[in-house]
């Protein structure tokens, strides 16, 4: 999903700051906006562009991560990505980004493209389920599915393949020109 600058501006949801309209940031601020309006997630708990730092290589790179959920604590649960494309063929990049969180690995992982949705357990890569777009769970369906997600095992070596992939995913998914910040 290569994203291009728009030349305009748009109103974020969560912070009422203008912020660069891309391709496809209308759709992740209604999905946001759904979340906290139809879904009942607190406002407080959601984070939008997170930025994911990693080396590869020796050389330093970064993905932006499109919502982070988190509890009041500021532990990710979560992470929301929107795909433009099959959500099935999402998932492992999806993944990727929830254990490399910089505030520590999200336990679950959704992805949705607007018609359907997939729920994932980040920590062995399991489908809670699969359904329509607003099958997404409300906030309590969300706390409830936690439990049942094996921890993610983070080890040296596990995190640097992570770093890898996500390296590999970015390119697919990155910005056609510098004309489009995410940040």
């Amino acid at each position: 999903m290569h994203e291009i600058s728009l030349g305009h501006t748009l109103t974020d949801y969560l912070s009422g700051q203008e912020i660069e309209a891309t391709t496809y940031e209308d759709i992740r601020q209604a999905i946001v906006r759904m979340l906290v309006e139809d879904k009942g997630y607190p406002a407080s708990n959601l984070q939008t562009k997170v930025r994911i730092a990693f080396v590869v290589d020796g050389q330093e790179f970064e993905h932006w991560v499109d919502t982070v959920v988190s509890d009041p604590s500021g532990a990710p649960l979560a992470v929301v990505a929107f795909c433009a494309g099959d959500v099935t063929s999402y998932v492992r990049e999806t993944v990727a980004a929830a254990r490399l969180l910089p505030q520590g690995p999200a336990p679950l992982a959704l992805i949705t493209d607007t018609q359907s949705a997939m729920c994932v357990c980040v920590g062995d890569g399991s489908v809670v389920y699969e359904g329509g777009y607003h099958a997404l769970p409300h906030w309590q369906g969300l706390l409830d599915l936690l439990p049942s997600c094996p921890a993610v095992d983070l080890s040296e070596g596990k995190r640097a393949k992570e770093e890898r992939l996500l390296y590999t995913f970015r390119s697919l998914t990155g910005c056609c020109s510098d004309a489009c910040q995410t940040s």
